[in-house]
């Protein structure tokens, strides 16, 4: 056996050198971790450890939320929720200036309270919203840069998958989580309709206004269209807000509204019944793979006392609150322009979320301000997932530069949100401490 130490080096150097080259997140985590415990407490209990996490990760009755949630998106998107959210918004905004792009992000962020899923939202509104602005004759940088931004805000709004991934390896409430995320997820959208406003009334050319006459009766009518999506957010959030039933119940309740709504559409049949279960499978496997792999990689770290050893560590050196927070975001944002928010999540929240509660910051606030430091990285180069989404996606020709170029002007108001949630930490605590 080696030194703690020396094999937490040795870990790092191939978890990398794994990443360099292309491995999965989950399998290289899940790789480095066996052998960290292999060269540090032994072959036996690291062989004990790889047989026993898999199942009693997965055995888990709070992150059963996840498929559930997952699912319930994809049975909202197969009702063609989003196409009804979607006219909706632009019948009230399309006469505003920017009024097409204002109608996609907040289209958008009510989507979001139905999906869970920042690349669904992404791609879905891609497909849908993209052609129509462009029509209009909006600035496809703009546009595209819209919906990659705006997509995120599912990762805020309830149900969040990732606040899931959060309350499970911090061990927090996951009702709570959820409940934090849903103001500070309505005041980034405000915060982005607001900058396509003003970008829109300085610079005309990049959001012609419509000139679509639209009646009041007409704009009355399409609110009918989102009782799906109003259903589904009070049903879920309702019900955890009011202790009425566990998040993961939330979830089972949530995805089968979904599926009475699909049925009441009559938009479901045997082909696209499997394929949204096929889409919901795959998509919590890839999840949960990496989840694995990172419970395995925690693990390594906790059994060393490189946990215990670089949390008593840090805090030793007595730092202003502030600089530990700042040091937090840093190292998110760098992360996050290489690997996936899920990844980057079980990869430090182990070492981070100690020494960061013990700085003083509550659980709760903490978990938003990941979620948010989380979407800023879905959308920041080189790798900015979100940005590749609506860059496959696109049924016009787009390049990556179109994209990113659109994206930066939302990453600067992606930071004015950040300053106001961490200035203004009740934004985030208010609704949690009301619960039960």
């Amino acid at each position: 056996m080696v030194e703690p130490a020396t094999a937490g080096i040795i870990v790092v150097v191939l978890l990398f050198a794994s990443l360099a080259v292309g491995v999965h997140i989950g399998v290289a985590l899940g790789l480095g971790g066996l052998l960290g415990m292999y060269l540090a407490i032994g072959p036996d209990a690291a062989l004990g450890q790889i047989a026993t996490i898999p199942f009693s990760t997965t055995n888990s009755f709070t992150l059963a939320v996840i498929p559930l949630f997952i699912l319930m998106g994809s049975l909202a998107t197969q009702a063609s929720l989003t196409t009804d959210l979607y006219r909706a918004a632009y019948s009230w905004l399309g006469r505003l200036h920017g009024g097409l792009a204002m109608a996609t992000t907040l289209a958008s962020a009510a989507f979001g309270a139905a999906c869970g899923s920042t690349v669904v939202n992404a791609a879905v509104f891609t497909r849908m919203a993209l052609p129509e602005m462009t029509k209009f004759g909006y600035d496809k940088r703009l546009s595209a840069g819209c919906i990659a931004a705006s997509g995120t805000l599912a990762s805020l709004i309830p149900p969040s998958i990732l606040m899931v991934v959060y309350a499970v390896i911090t061990e927090q409430s996951v009702g709570k989580l959820l409940i934090a995320g849903f103001i500070p997820g309505v005041l980034s959208a405000a915060i982005y309709m607001l900058g396509i406003y003003v970008r829109a009334r300085r610079n005309p050319s990049i959001a012609p206004m419509s000139d679509v006459q639209i009646s009041w009766e007409e704009r009355f009518k399409s609110l009918y269209g989102v009782w799906g999506i109003v259903f589904l957010f009070l049903l879920v959030i309702g019900g955890i807000y009011s202790g009425l039933f566990t998040p993961t119940y939330a979830g089972a309740i949530g995805a089968f509204g979904a599926f009475l709504i699909v049925i009441g559409k009559r938009r479901l049949n045997k082909n696209t019944l499997l394929d949204t279960f096929k889409d919901a499978g795959v998509t919590t496997s890839v999840i949960f793979i990496i989840v694995i792999g990172g419970i395995i990689f925690a693990r390594f770290l906790t059994y060393t006392g490189l946990v215990a050893n670089l949390s008593e560590y840090l805090l030793g050196l007595s730092l202003a609150p502030y600089l530990y927070l700042l040091s937090f975001a840093i190292i998110y944002i760098i992360l996050g322009m290489l690997i996936d928010p899920i990844a980057i999540m079980v990869m430090t929240l182990p070492v981070m979320f100690p020494v960061m509660v013990g700085a003083g910051y509550d659980p709760v606030w903490l978990g938003v301000i990941a979620i948010k430091l989380a979407e800023i990285s879905l959308i920041t180069p080189p790798v900015g997932l979100n940005v590749y989404v609506v860059r496959s996606a696109s049924p016009i020709p787009l390049s990556l530069e179109d994209v990113f170029a659109g994206v930066t002007p939302f990453l600067l108001l992606d930071f004015i949100t950040l300053a106001l949630l961490i200035l203004f930490p009740q934004i985030v605590l208010f609704l949690p401490n009301l619960m039960y």
